[in-house]
């Protein structure tokens, strides 16, 4: 399958019905009892690696949320809903899109950065894509009535991000070890 596999974008509601319905089937099989698609306020935008047939083999979600920080508001978006067809996994798919989406996040002018966790097992195959841990960050997704937390109890997360306008190096150190008040409301709680 990974002859001829391309990488398509859409705004969320605007993906072609029968590719929602296989990103909602790869979802429901990766995490049963999820309910497909993302907080429209987040302008949520789906990218698939789709083979020459139209099936897709890998899709994820990237999220857009402003976020105030060390006295800056930087233009945040994050990945989210990261999922690979099971009889295909092991084979690069997903980080070829994980990658294609940091290249993509990398070119829009509008975003200074991505952010956003994963479980600790998962840190390398996000580092191989070209995201880096940010020690004792801790995400605190939900809302501010109804925290949720990267650093809650029963979870093992890992904050990862990529820097990409101002200065990266000091725009990195306003992020590490600390709590970065992502918000990001009810549906997508942590992206």
């Amino acid at each position: 399958m990974s002859a001829g596999l391309r990488v398509l974008g859409f705004a969320e509601a605007r993906v072609p019905a029968a590719l929602a319905v296989q990103v909602a089937e790869l979802e429901a099989e990766a995490w049963p009892g999820s309910t497909p698609g993302h907080d429209p306020a987040l302008a949520p935008h789906t990218l698939l690696l789709v083979d020459g047939g139209g099936t897709v083999a890998a899709a994820l979600a990237l999220l857009h949320k402003p976020i105030p920080l060390a006295g800056r508001t930087y233009r945040a978006a994050g990945l989210s809903s990261v999922v690979t067809r099971s009889a295909l996994r092991g084979q690069g798919l997903g980080g070829r899109l994980v990658a294609a989406a940091r290249a993509e996040l990398a070119a829009d002018p509008a975003v200074d950065l991505a952010l956003f966790s994963c479980d600790r097992p998962l840190a390398p195959f996000y580092e191989a894509a070209g995201f880096a841990p940010l020690p004792g960050t801790v995400l605190v997704g939900g809302t501010p009535e109804d925290p949720l937390a990267t650093d809650a109890p029963g979870f093992d997360k890992v904050v990862v991000a990529a820097f990409f306008t101002g200065a990266p190096a000091a725009d990195r150190a306003a992020f590490t070890a600390v709590r970065v008040p992502l918000h990001s409301g009810s549906v997508d709680r942590l992206w």
